[in-house]
């Protein structure tokens, strides 16, 4: 899940990552937020200045391929800017 808006104050775009106790524990957690943070950082330019970016997760992205987590990312960010415009 991505959701995403216009920032109130300007500036580089800011990422926050919601990622539920389903997702499991905090290793678990950890490990996927730190999985995302590589993929989001790798495609950087693909993120607006001045806007924010909510990313969320479901329980089964633990068993996603870097691969799969690349391109579930930029078919989010490309939606998500389709549907912002």
């Amino acid at each position: 899940m991505l959701t995403c808006c216009r920032a109130a104050d300007p500036g580089p775009p800011r990422v926050a990552y919601a990622i539920g106790r389903r997702a499991g524990g905090a290793v678990d957690r950890n490990r996927v937020r730190r999985r995302l943070r590589h993929v989001i950082a790798a495609h950087e330019a693909q993120l607006r200045p001045d806007w924010q970016y909510l990313v969320g997760v479901r329980p089964e992205v633990r068993r996603s391929t870097p691969d799969e987590l690349t391109a579930a990312w930029l078919n989010l960010i490309a939606r998500a800017h389709e549907d912002a415009s």
